[in-house]
């Protein structure tokens, strides 16, 4: 009989999670085509209508935002996105999941669509776009590099042009990019992808000169415009990441402007999540990390950014540093997030919002 009871009680409750869901779906308002989030922000610190990322500082940890930032790029009106795709030179990104570019000035990962997801059920329509650059309407963009901790040491910046080797960046042919900053310092970027949505980033450094150097480590997303969010309560769209053991979801309209979250963790992840897709740094895992959400409004636009801090490095004459991070880019899709999660990355199946009964939830959902 207590048998027969538990199966009645775990049918019904099968059932109704299913007619809620038909319900849901059947009353929730027409989306408009595409990518449930929009898209984002270029490089660092800018001014006028399209403004930029902002490089974390090591120490105040304040923006630099402005038309008197250094390195800050000039203004711009929106432009199409082929016409800002075309303005600077390129290296293209094609895998069996992503198609799209790295813009040489900067070194930003700002361009790209989904390979196998389209605006609407007609496999002929355009990809769904994910990251776009400055210059469009709201620039979308993933940037990593370096912060100076000693005086008068040029990093490079926004306006740096990196030269680039090894073609087009596909699952089996990383690209490499670098910089000599003329003052004893050649930097050195490794950028691979997996045939998926993550990249790895190995950003290296050596010092030539005869002073040694101090230099911190950074990765961000920076988003330009407030997304359209479906507004569920069940359902997390905004900034998140798993942060000193915790899963921190903070929603576009709680983050005050100019009131930066921030967080100290060891490793961990962070970035955005949308409806359907995701942008999430995920630095070294055995480090500690200063991360932070900041919004910034500018010119009347709202710009979020998620970035975090790495630990100090010195580099001494004659030697090398080096550190990587990585970027996912892409749809959420729970076996693949379970299968990164596997692979070192705490949490990252939570990026999916199975709600407080994701004990519960996540197992019918795998069943189903």
């Amino acid at each position: 009989m207590e048998q027969r009871n538990l199966l009645i009680a775990i049918v019904l409750s099968v059932g109704i999670l299913i007619a809620f869901q038909f319900a849901f779906e059947r009353l929730r308002p027409p989306q408009p085509p595409g990518p449930t989030g929009g898209t984002s922000v270029t490089g660092p610190a800018t001014s006028g209508p399209a403004p930029q990322s902002t490089t974390p500082s090591s120490t105040t940890r304040t923006n630099t935002t402005g038309a008197n930032a250094p390195g800050a790029a000039p203004a711009q009106a929106a432009e199409g996105r082929e016409v800002a795709l075309a303005e600077q030179p390129r290296v293209k990104i094609e895998t069996p999941r992503l198609h799209g570019s790295i813009d040489l000035l900067g070194a930003r990962l700002d361009d790209l669509t989904l390979a196998t997801y389209h605006e609407t059920v007609d496999p002929k329509s355009p990809e769904v776009v994910l990251l776009s650059p400055s210059g469009t309407q709201d620039p979308y963009l993933a940037e990593f590099g370096w912060v100076a901790a000693s005086p008068d040491v040029k990093v490079p910046g926004p306006q740096t042009r990196w030269t680039a080797s090894n073609g087009r960046l596909t699952p089996a042919n990383p690209v490499t990019l670098t910089w000599d900053n003329g003052q004893g310092l050649v930097f050195a970027r490794t950028i691979s992808v997996d045939p998926n949505y993550m990249f790895t980033i190995r950003d290296a450094v050596r010092n030539t000169g005869e002073a040694p150097v101090k230099l911190v480590p950074y990765g961000l997303i920076s988003r330009t415009g407030t997304p359209q969010v479906a507004g569920y309560y069940i359902l997390f769209e905004g900034l998140i990441g798993y942060i000193d053991g915790t899963l921190q979801e903070v929603k576009y309209s709680s983050l005050g402007p100019d009131k930066p979250l921030d967080y100290h963790s060891n490793g961990g992840w962070l970035g955005f999540t949308d409806k359907y897709w995701l942008t999430a740094l995920v630095p070294p895992q055995d480090e500690a990390v200063t991360a932070r959400f900041t919004h910034a409004v500018e010119g009347g636009i709202d710009r979020y950014q998620t970035d975090y801090l790495g630990p100090e490095m010195t580099i001494a004459p004659d030697g090398s540093g080096e550190t990587s991070a990585r970027f996912f880019a892409g749809a959420k899709e729970v076996n693949l997030l379970d299968a990164y999660e596997a692979a070192s990355i705490p949490l990252f199946d939570h990026a999916i919002d199975f709600g407080w009964f994701y004990f519960l939830t996540k197992p019918i959902f795998l069943i189903l």
